[in-house]
């Protein structure tokens, strides 16, 4: 087994975050600093490599094993190479694992980010000790990491578990990303954020509209959780609908994976027991008998996941 300390990284659009982890998945050392995303690949990738000698031991701490990085994609695991990157402006094919290796002198890694968020859960904290799992980031956009048999599905070119393009609405006659009817396209953050501010210009009344302070476009999931929350019929009516999509697409996902739980991260799912139940509830009406009562549950470790999911990864590396 491996001894000593792994360094995890959390590379974001607005975010660098480093830090030194042991086993236990305890955070001994860490540090965050802005991404600067638009001075481009190698101004990024600089100073990932700054805050990443900035969390080494001393002399007197356990020495470092390895390093990985949790980072957006798509990208090739098996290349450790960053296809694309919506948020990282000028990452085209960048092999970020080689670069990384070169300058550290430690074996490297990278994975998808909602890939390591489910590591992460599955090895240090909702899912902990649970084989076969499913983790889905309900956020900005929708990512998924599935594990089955304790091992991350990851397809020909680790582009496998896109759960956010799956097509939810076969009739829709718009598209999200170049997909029609999109579980992303309907039940994403920005998805929640959209529906309240179309139904506000429509002219319906909502407690949504003061919190954002008058402006309309200003309303978020976050707004339409708290109205919802405090009774606000609208916001109310909004989330009873995408707690269905939501519940539909984990319907799919039981039938598809045959996970033991799935574990549910990401701002949205800040919504708690207001999103969760009648989520539960869908699924538990719509799957096969031998699926139902398997948990759904709010992820543990926070803002965390990726950077716990990077240390589980790096603890895996081979020598």
């Amino acid at each position: 087994m491996t001894t000593g300390t792994v360094i995890a990284v959390d590379l974001g659009g607005t975010n660098i975050r480093a830090a030194l982890c042991n086993r236990d998945g305890q955070i001994l050392r860490r540090i965050k600093q802005p991404t600067i995303a638009q001075e481009g690949p190698q101004a990024v990738i600089g100073r990932m490599i700054e805050a990443i000698r900035g969390v080494l031991p001393d002399s007197t701490e356990p020495p470092v094993w390895a390093a990985a990085v949790a980072s957006p994609g798509p990208l090739d695991p098996y290349k450790g190479v960053v296809n694309y990157a919506p948020n990282l402006p000028g990452w085209s094919d960048v092999p970020l694992r080689d670069i990384l290796r070169s300058e550290l002198g430690i074996p490297v890694e990278i994975g998808n980010d909602a890939n390591l968020a489910a590591l992460g859960e599955q090895r240090y904290g909702a899912a902990r000790g649970v084989a076969d799992m499913a983790y889905i980031t309900l956020s900005t956009g929708i990512g998924m990491g599935v594990i089955l048999n304790n091992q991350l599905v990851l397809g020909m070119r680790g582009l496998a578990t896109e759960m956010g393009h799956v097509v939810m609405d076969v009739n829709a006659t718009w598209t999200h990303a170049g997909v029609p009817g999109s579980f992303e396209g309907m039940a994403s953050g920005t998805a929640i954020a959209r529906q309240a501010q179309e139904r506000l210009r429509h002219g319906e009344k909502s407690l949504m509209l003061e919190m954002a302070g008058g402006d309309i476009a200003a309303v978020t999931s976050k707004e339409v959780g708290e109205a919802a929350l405090q009774g606000d019929p609208v916001a109310m009516a909004i989330v009873s609908q995408v707690s269905r999509i939501i519940g539909l697409g984990f319907v799919s996902l039981f039938h598809l994976f045959d996970p033991a739980m799935i574990v549910v991260g990401g701002s949205v799912s800040l919504m708690g027991d207001l999103l969760f139940e009648p989520i539960r509830k869908t699924v538990n009406q719509y799957v096969m008998p031998p699926y139902r009562g398997r948990p759904v549950l709010p992820a543990a470790l926070g803002d965390d996941c990726g950077l716990l999911g990077a240390a589980a990864l790096a603890f895996d590396i081979k020598a």
